[in-house]
């Protein structure tokens, strides 16, 4: 598979056209696709559009961003102006975006060809992209299995060589689960390095975007292009300097022990592949310690409270008078009733319910309350642990992909498929799954490494040395 950053040098050498680079990538999209499953919509026309002004930019001798001729997927929760964005929702079918999201425009300043929008759970909501109202996408490394989710279609385009790279959005672990599952690099930034604007919201103190790649050259790049302080986010932050670190040697890697084998939290498979990823990094002179992180046990519950009362708040714009979907009713209530029942999926409208009676009046204190004090005590766990490591080592999921329909009719059990992602969100900081081995019978497992905030360097450096030392 081409990597971005060839790709990118090529095109600037001219030893190859970006208009060449978007007929392969094409090319491959029409041959595979249609069993993955990864592409919601392919914009053939403006990209092929963008791909000859980066030519004829070439042509003129002017200078070439560092995406020049990549071409990249987007969720289909970022907008892009002029084109569809739909959430993988019916409520938003056909709803075309008069703005584009700072990380899309990001890319598209440095040269990047914008090649379709990716698949993806109804509002990023789920860890399978079972919950998308238009199509099932398959994971390519075994099509009976999902990919993972929310960002399903994603990293199914990136495993698939559809794209180098992907954007995707991780609200509990929505890029780092379906890196895993699908054998990919998963970067989900540092909270705030990421503008949200023109990303569609689901949990705003959560959500990021962030990044699918092949290579962790390439999830370096593109992590480069699309972090920028944007004063259309409040959230947003200037990336501080000086966090650089090279080399794994000498490195503090913490073991969190409520995730150790014998836990009962991941499966043998993971358990065997998590040992051999410690041994390798043991040889290339990391040193590791045990660490607690004795509240990860609330993460989960925590995570649920909390996410789905920003969603509650979140989406209630979708009332079907602004924009999307409208079905017509006597009252305007009717309206409100009809529209949002015909919509939203089952997954969507349990946690809006969810979200709303932990916000309601007599449940506040005793739930979004709660949850916002154990997410304080998670996010001081880490604290502390960092106090004595630089990076957190961790299994990036329980298990291997799963098959469809699995878990599908257990929310539950799929909740928990985002065990060892959640807490990162919950507390802000850096996470980034890396493909660690396979299981026995082919499906790929991740490892997860965690860092605090702005310390994306040293998590590239850990993948860069570890990728390296598996060749």
């Amino acid at each position: 598979m081409e990597k971005a950053t060839e790709i990118a040098r090529q095109v600037k050498e001219k030893t190859i056209s970006a208009v060449t680079v978007l007929e392969h990538h094409l090319k491959i999209i029409k041959e595979k696709d249609g069993k993955i499953g990864a592409f919601l919509e392919i914009f053939e026309d403006s990209a092929m559009a963008q791909a000859r002004a980066v030519d004829e930019k070439a042509a003129k001798g002017l200078p070439l961003g560092r995406m020049a001729g990549v071409p990249v997927a987007i969720k289909d929760n970022m907008l892009y102006e002029g084109h569809k964005t739909t959430c993988g929702s019916k409520i938003l079918e056909g709803y075309v975006a008069p703005y584009t999201a700072t990380a899309v425009q990001n890319l598209i300043n440095e040269d990047a060809v914008i090649i379709g929008r990716a698949n993806m759970d109804e509002f990023a909501m789920g860890s399978s992209t079972e919950n998308s109202a238009f199509k099932r996408t398959r994971n390519p490394a075994n099509t009976d299995c999902v990919p993972g989710g929310s960002s399903g279609g994603s990293a199914a385009a990136v495993a698939a060589g559809m794209c180098p790279i992907a954007l995707g959005s991780d609200t509990g672990g929505s890029i780092r689960q379906p890196a895993a599952f699908c054998g990919t690099y998963g970067l989900k930034p540092t909270y705030g390095s990421v503008s949200r604007y023109g990303l569609v919201a689901f949990a705003s103190s959560l959500d990021q975007i962030g990044v699918f790649a092949n290579s962790i050259e390439d999830t370096a790049l593109a992590f480069s292009v699309i972090s920028s302080h944007d004063p259309k986010d409040a959230t947003s932050v200037k990336y501080p300097e000086g966090c650089n670190i090279s080399g794994v040697r000498g490195l503090r890697i913490g073991l969190p022990k409520e995730y150790a084998a014998g836990s009962g939290a991941m499966d043998a498979e993971v358990t065997r592949i998590f040992g051999e990823t410690v041994n390798k990094l043991e040889k290339l002179g990391a040193k590791f310690t045990e660490i607690s992180l004795p509240h990860t046990r609330y993460a989960v519950p925590a995570y649920y409270i909390v996410a789905s009362s920003e969603a509650s708040s979140n989406l209630g714009r979708f009332d079907g008078i602004r924009y999307g979907l409208s079905v017509k009713g006597e009252a305007l209530s009717d309206v409100y009733k009809k529209t949002r029942g015909q919509g939203f999926g089952p997954e969507v409208k349990r946690r809006i319910m969810l979200g709303t009676y932990s916000l309601s009046s007599g449940y506040y204190d005793a739930y979004y309350l709660k949850a916002q004090k154990i997410r304080t005590l998670i996010k001081r766990d880490f604290d502390e642990a960092f106090k004595n490591v630089d990076v957190i080592l961790t299994p990036t999921t329980p298990s291997p992909a799963f098959k469809f329909g699995e878990k599908i009719s257990d929310p539950l059990a799929m909740y928990l498929s985002d065990i060892f992602t959640i807490p990162c969100n919950l507390a802000g900081l850096a996470g980034l799954s890396v493909p660690a081995g396979l299981s026995k019978d082919g499906r790929p497992i991740g490892a997860q490494f965690l860092t605090k905030p702005f310390n994306e360097s040293v998590m590239f450096s850990l993948g860069s040395e570890l990728a390296h030392a598996a060749n």
